[in-house]
């Protein structure tokens, strides 16, 4: 895998999608929260499995990343695989995600899922103006992390 350091700031709009997602993947699975909201647009407007359509990136650690992220282990996003397109200012990609969830005794279970990002450059910096992260299908919607 490359090594991508933020910001995003390349001219080709499907680069910049990987290499968000590729930022992405490195803070959710390190849980570090700050980190993530500098990809983020300070208007972003998501939604997601923990919550409904919120608009800020405080609203969206407090209402998704907050209750998942540190509940969970493994999270990878299938950067190989990445579809993504876009011109000029604009940028679109979706990519798949497993992660470990746990269920309420604690004992793990595979967390599929899916993303889908839409980027905006401001000031030549690429952030995500729109996200959507949900699980697959029929995967249990609740984690419990590793311990009681």
């Amino acid at each position: 895998m490359t090594h991508v350091n933020p910001p995003v700031k390349t001219d080709d709009p499907a680069d910049a999608v990987t290499q968000w997602f590729t930022l992405m993947e490195r803070y959710c699975a390190s849980v570090d929260y700050d980190s993530a909201e500098q990809i983020f647009a300070e208007d972003v407007v998501s939604f997601g499995t923990a919550m409904s359509i919120v608009r800020g990136r405080k609203a969206l650690r407090e209402g998704q990343w907050e209750s998942i992220w540190g509940n969970i282990n493994d999270f990878k996003m299938d950067l190989d695989n990445v579809h993504a397109g876009g011109s000029g200012n604009q940028a679109w990609g979706v990519v798949s995600w497993t992660s470990t969830g746990y269920d309420s005794n604690h004992k793990p279970f595979s967390r599929p899922g899916r993303a889908t990002v839409t980027l905006e450059r401001r000031d030549g910096v690429w952030l995500a103006a729109h996200t959507h992260f949900s699980l697959s299908p029929g995967t249990p919607q609740r984690t419990f992390g590793a311990r009681a």
